[in-house]
């Protein structure tokens, strides 16, 4: 059965009249603006920002390949998930689906609107069973929700895996690609205009090192991306976040070098953490970050904290029992790590 959005929407968001901003109903280059009840006094962000993020979504398009009427821009990803559970999840009603571990945003998320999360455990290697999620559809099934590469277990996902899930699930398949970047691989991007259930999240707090500002974003169907757009708030990205994402990508040649020398520290950090007498394994890395098992993974984490060294602690997830996930850091953030854990007394 082809997908059909509008068998998923709740009824009070396409009732919904949004509501319409001054800069909604004007946008242009006037040189006195009288209409949006602000202070006339230039400090110099006493004026609104654009509601839309026209000139930041068209950069962004020129960067991605993909048309200014297909991203949703938020406060982080963060915004983005909560909005596609607000706009296609009945509150106790309907439920969503997501892999065991993963980002715990979702769950929080899910829980914040009061629904039920259905979680289904990746395989031991931490592989995707798309099956088992397709199993556990049921008629209130309107999300089902991945990370990929995923957090905590830092791989990539299977495509096909992934597009099974999409050719035969009739909700919203959301793919979190945070960590894309860092993975060689371009994601679902381009199976975007084959599957129009398929919403892909990106951000700026991780590749391009813009944590502090938080702008992520959904890139999905101009259907989809117009709910979005009709239920956030009016001003949701502020102008100097826009204006410092402006300058940030328009030199996008400091971020692939930031890539390229975490990949090659990652590598290097999986070779010197295999000699660890005390790793009993170290799981492939397509992320910015490693997920290891140790055989004291809490002494380990104790160990580190009293030098400094903050790591986290993922023991008590499902499937990385005594596992710690340590973020690549500068290069002589990871010579000091491997430098203590070398002599450490374990």
């Amino acid at each position: 059965m082809p997908f059909d959005l509008s068998k998923i929407i709740r009824p009070n968001i396409v009732n919904l009249s949004p509501y319409s901003s001054a800069r909604d109903e004007y946008s242009g280059s006037g040189s006195i603006l009288l209409d949006a009840n602000e202070n006339p006094f230039n400090d110099p962000v006493n004026r609104y920002p654009d509601p839309m993020q026209r000139n930041l979504k068209a950069k962004i398009s020129d960067l991605l390949g993909t048309p200014p009427n297909h991203i949703f821009l938020g406060n982080g990803s963060d915004e983005a998930i909560d909005l596609l559970i607000r706009a296609f999840c009945v509150p106790s009603v309907s439920n969503i689906i997501t892999i065991d571990p993963t980002y715990g945003m979702y769950e929080v998320s899910a829980a914040t609107n009061d629904i039920p999360l259905i979680r289904v455990s990746l395989n031991a290697d931490f592989s995707l069973n798309a099956n088992a999620l397709l199993n556990a559809v049921n008629l209130n099934t309107r999300i089902i929700m991945l990370c990929s590469p995923n957090n905590p277990t830092a791989n990539l996902l299977d495509r096909g895996e992934m597009l099974r899930i999409a050719r035969n699930f009739n909700g919203l398949l959301v793919v979190d690609e945070a960590y894309i970047d860092f993975s060689g691989n371009n994601g679902l991007l381009e199976d975007l205009s084959a599957f129009p259930n398929l919403v892909l999240l990106r951000t700026f707090s991780k590749a391009w090192g813009l944590a502090g500002i938080r702008l992520g974003m959904a890139i999905a169907s101009d259907e989809i991306i117009k709910i979005l757009s009709k239920i956030k708030y009016p001003y949701n990205i502020n102008r100097l976040t826009q204006e410092y994402a402006l300058k940030t990508i328009a030199d996008p040649s400091k971020k692939e070098k930031w890539v390229k020398t975490i990949i090659e520290e990652r590598q290097n950090l999986e070779s010197e953490l295999d000699k660890l007498p005390f790793l009993l394994k170290r799981y492939p890395s397509d992320a910015n970050f490693i997920l290891a098992r140790f055989s004291n993974a809490k002494e380990v984490y104790n160990f580190l904290r009293e030098k400094g060294l903050i790591v986290r602690d993922r023991s008590k997830v499902l499937l990385c029992d005594n596992c710690l996930r340590i973020t690549v850091g500068a290069p002589n953030e990871n010579r000091l790590l491997l430098h203590e854990l070398k002599n450490s007394p374990f």
